[in-house]
């Protein structure tokens, strides 16, 4: 089954461009103030207008107070909620939207627990953890503490094109996540690379 991939911070109409002509099947926003690859919702309608059809909009939330999550999602064509802070289902599920729920991964992670937990969500996305950094670290963590669970996969965390194909491999994930490994610096995405991590998907 063919792996998607989601690149993730887009911040410019063009690097959303880029992606969908690059075979990119999400986009992700992210809406949380302390990114530095945050949007605002005028920022992010402009990014969006008008893309074509068959991609989804992802928005990232990180512990949002959910007026502002309902603001987005009536103001903005968003398809999947993102949740990366230390959201409970119960909140997760009220926005009555396809959501994926980001976990940490540490070694005392119990995904089968997780997923239980978390049985609403359409996939767990599992990213690397740093202590006070919910997200975009640049930092792989240790694919062997993945365990199967009866839940699709997003793989996140440090990928690039150096290690995709890799992961792609001995993880066998639902759908990559890339941001840094595809910026030229934070918010702003090389096009080149873009165009060689998609390659390299391709190739894993």
């Amino acid at each position: 089954m063919r792996t998607r991939v989601k690149i993730c911070g887009i911040t410019r109409r063009q690097d959303a461009e880029i992606a969908i002509e690059n075979g990119a099947d999400a986009l992700g926003l992210v809406f949380y103030a302390d990114s530095p690859r945050a949007v605002s919702i005028p920022q992010a309608k402009q990014i969006i207008a008008d893309l074509p059809p068959f991609f989804d909009v992802v928005a990232l939330f990180v512990n949002a107070e959910v007026g502002y999550v309902q603001e987005c999602i009536d103001a903005l064509p968003i398809d999947v909620l993102q949740f990366h802070g230390d959201e409970t289902a119960d909140y997760c599920e009220q926005f009555g939207k396809t959501y994926l729920k980001a976990i940490r991964m540490r070694d005392d992670v119990d995904l089968v627990a997780i997923a239980d937990r978390y049985s609403s969500a359409s996939a767990l996305l599992l990213d690397s953890y740093q202590a006070g950094v919910p997200g975009g670290t640049g930092q792989v963590f240790d694919w062997s503490l993945i365990k199967q669970i009866n839940k699709p996969l997003v793989l996140a965390g440090g990928l690039n094109v150096d290690n995709v194909a890799q992961a792609i491999k001995q993880v066998q994930p639902y759908a990559v996540d890339v941001s840094g490994g595809v910026e030229q610096s934070k918010g702003i995405k090389d096009h080149q690379k873009i165009s060689a991590f998609m390659q390299e998907v391709a190739n894993g």
